[in-house]
């Protein structure tokens, strides 16, 4: 029969592995003693392993000592901790005085966040060219979100790692663009809106986050053309970055759009001539644009032959980096005071 190891709290060293307890001066103490006994190298987790070496009868009745001094020990900390808990607290009471005949440290005023900000005034800017503003619900059904804006059913945006789901099929939607097929059900041409709000993805790196603002815009009436879409994001890039900037536009695909277009503005921190920002091009994205897909003016019920129509799209997150000068997008999230107080 194998003995299990002794350990420095065995049988003979009860009392005095409660008294170092007892006597723990700190609460920083009682943890490093709480580790050493408890511990999962402690000296009574060495014993409870070593039972396995003893014979069954022998085996069942040091265990229960071995537990019943477990569980003594776990009282003692909890106890001892109680105690100095109160006695710091005490300590506190008696020396953290406020002096209220010192003069105070003065108030400093609070500042908007740059993603609000740069939300409201483009909100203001496009409000100011004849575009209403609409909001619409964050919890989407997949008509509204993919099927009406034209999305097939086999788009990588509708897997389940670029999109949030609920079990019941409903989504957080992954775009504003569902609000303006509310808003195309709800009204008839003319229209011109745009759509700010929030927005959700899978997906998080240093210029991207699961949840982002997004603002979207949408005209649809007579005649409307891509030329007036370039005309307006060309005024609105230049009143928001308040400077003279060029814009291209860049063949892409959109499904609720064709033709569809990248939009690219002159790099606002080299004025084009190319820096490591704009990757040596002079040129940044913004935004995503084109002219409105007719299966989408027929989903809502509005003559795809009678009317035609723009719409584009940008990260609100996006354009306040760049008016601000912001490189890691996760800043915005931090809540570092340091950073927010810049925008003073």
């Amino acid at each position: 029969m194998v003995k299990p190891a002794q350990s420095p709290i065995s049988a003979a060293a009860e009392n005095p592995a409660l008294s170092r307890i007892s006597d723990a001066a700190s609460l920083a103490e009682l943890e490093h003693l709480k580790v050493e006994l408890l511990g999962k190298k402690g000296a009574i987790t060495a014993q409870l392993k070593a039972l396995s070496a003893l014979d069954p009868a022998e085996r069942r009745a040091e265990g229960a000592r071995i537990n019943a001094l477990k569980d003594e020990v776990a009282a003692a900390i909890e106890t001892r901790r109680v105690a100095l808990e109160q006695a710091e607290f005490a300590r506190r009471l008696d020396t953290d005085r406020i002096d209220v005949t010192q003069a105070g440290r003065g108030q400093a005023p609070g500042t908007l966040h740059p993603v609000t900000r740069a939300r409201r005034r483009a909100v203001a800017l496009f409000r100011s060219a004849g575009f209403t503003v609409e909001d619409g619900p964050e919890i989407e059904d997949d008509w509204h979100n993919f099927e009406a804006l034209n999305i097939p059913a086999n788009h990588p945006a509708r897997a389940m790692h670029d999109t949030f789901y609920f079990p019941d099929g409903r989504l957080l939607r992954t775009h504003t663009s569902p609000v303006q097929i509310r808003t195309m059900l709800r009204d008839k041409p003319p229209l011109r809106m745009i759509v700010p709000g929030r927005t959700y993805r899978s997906d998080s790196d240093l210029t991207h986050t699961p949840m982002f603002h997004q603002i979207e815009g949408l005209a649809v009436g007579e005649g409307v053309s891509l030329a007036n879409l370039k005309a307006v994001l060309h005024q609105f890039v230049e009143r928001f970055f308040e400077r003279q900037l060029g814009i291209r536009f860049r063949p892409s695909y959109f499904p609720f759009t064709e033709p569809s277009a990248e939009v690219d503005i002159e790099c606002v921190f080299c004025s084009g001539r190319g820096c490591r920002v704009c990757k040596q091009t002079g040129w940044l994205e913004i935004a995503g644009s084109g002219v409105v897909h007719p299966n989408v003016l027929a989903n809502v019920n509005i003559d795809p032959e009678r009317y035609t129509g723009y719409a584009f799209g940008m990260g609100i997150e996006r354009i306040a980096m760049l008016r601000y000068g912001i490189n890691d997008l996760r800043l915005m999230f931090d809540n570092d005071l340091r950073f927010l107080r810049q925008f003073a």
